[in-house]
């Protein structure tokens, strides 16, 4: 709750005053928030299992439909469907997007072990954090504004089903939406327990190198072979020793595999390599290095696919601008908000990636993301659904 400067400067400012009357009729709906939140956690939705997402994807749409929108279903056949939920304002400026995705990375029957509970001021339960607590603020936001008076702009929602696996399916879709927008707002976890929002984001890159090398029999012919796994051993090195080469740049070498038996010269193996680039001019960069490298062994032959799939969330003049607005709104309820940047991707990468405005990391404070102790502080969900509104108004 607001401390008792902030009570002070509402007498100064109306602005402020009208900023705690709404934190405190979003603390008055606080049990409402919870409960939307437990019930969007106990749909379990992994990204892979699509009759499970669509389950929840048809109670969201009834949902927004509940709440004035009108519902398009992306119809998928792998994923399960997303979600867009278009709102009419009392202006025709351009709409704003919020952006968010209801997939987890928990597997069918999690709940059974980890069951949707209330304790200790916190929400627990798989997908909590990560993100179907930001997708309860988005409700209650809306209905907030719905309830005094109306949207002042456009709005569309827009939660997928496939963030947590690459957005292979949505990327088409939050792009266009994006790109007919005036700015994107992402509910995906804020930042640690201060509640940071994230300004900047690193991209992300998927690449696989494969090696085939020459089995033969490791007792009898060894010095006829020539091996795969040797081969990778020494490719990892190199790669390794691109990491630091530009600012913010790191490879990490995450999955091995290779060989049949121990008594065989391996003729192939592979690695699975993640990359983080902090600027986008260094997608260029790291690829020409990938698909540089040359066997050691010539007798082995490399071949390396894959490529950066999401561009890095720089901290443009659009982007800060956001942050400022935020900051300057979150300042009347006598909060300082932070900002941080994180080496994960989200969806909103792509939004910043296109040149829109694009503030993320405004939903849900907590811990645990995609851990046993997935959880979301309780005390903070008032006034990130305050936040939330009070953007929707002002920018």
């Amino acid at each position: 709750m607001p401390r008792k400067s902030a009570r002070i400067s509402t007498a100064r400012d109306p602005q402020n005053g009208q900023a705690i009357a709404r934190l405190e009729r979003m603390t008055e709906g606080r049990a409402a928030i919870i409960e939307t939140t437990c019930r969007l956690v106990e749909h379990e939705s992994p990204s892979d299992n699509k009759p499970a997402v669509d389950h929840l994807g048809e109670y969201l749409a009834g949902e927004f439909e509940g709440l004035g929108a009108r519902v398009i279903v992306h119809r998928q056949h792998e994923f399960g469907n997303h979600i867009q939920a278009d709102f009419a304002g009392r202006s025709s400026r351009q709409p704003l997007l919020l952006l968010g995705h209801y997939d987890t990375v928990w597997p069918l029957g999690t709940l059974a072990k980890m069951p949707c509970r209330v304790a200790d001021g916190r929400i627990w339960g798989p997908g909590s954090l990560d993100m179907k607590a930001g997708i309860a603020l988005i409700m209650h936001s809306i209905a907030a504004l719905r309830e005094s008076g109306g949207l002042p702009r456009p709005v569309s929602v827009l939660v997928t089903t496939d963030e947590e696996v690459g957005s292979e399916s949505s990327r088409a879709i939050i792009e266009r939406l994006a790109l007919q927008s005036a700015g994107v707002l992402v509910l995906e976890p804020a930042q640690g327990l201060k509640g940071a929002v994230k300004t900047a984001r690193k991209g992300v890159g998927d690449y696989r190198l494969n090696v085939r090398g020459r089995a033969a029999h490791a007792g009898v012919d060894f010095e006829k072979g020539h091996s795969a796994i040797v081969e990778l051993a020494r490719q990892i090195a190199v790669i390794h020793a691109l990491n630091g080469l530009k600012p913010g740049l790191t490879l990490n070498v995450g999955v091995v595999q290779g060989g049949t038996r121990t008594n065989v010269i391996a003729a192939e193996a592979s690695a699975e390599i993640d990359v983080r680039i902090a600027r986008k001019a260094d997608a260029g960069f790291v690829d020409r290095k990938l698909r540089s490298l040359r066997p050691v062994d010539r007798e082995c032959n490399l071949e390396i696919t894959g490529g950066i799939n999401r561009p890095p969330m720089e901290r443009t003049k659009g982007v800060a601008s956001l942050y400022q607005t935020a900051s300057g709104l979150a300042k009347r309820l006598d909060w300082k908000l932070q900002e941080a940047s994180t080496g994960g991707g989200s969806d909103g990468n792509f939004t910043a990636g296109l040149g829109v405005p694009t503030l993320d990391g405004l939903g849900a404070v907590g811990e645990g993301a995609h851990a046993v102790n997935e959880s979301v502080v309780i005390a903070e969900l008032p006034r990130r659904a305050a936040l939330l509104a009070m953007l929707i108004e002002a920018i």
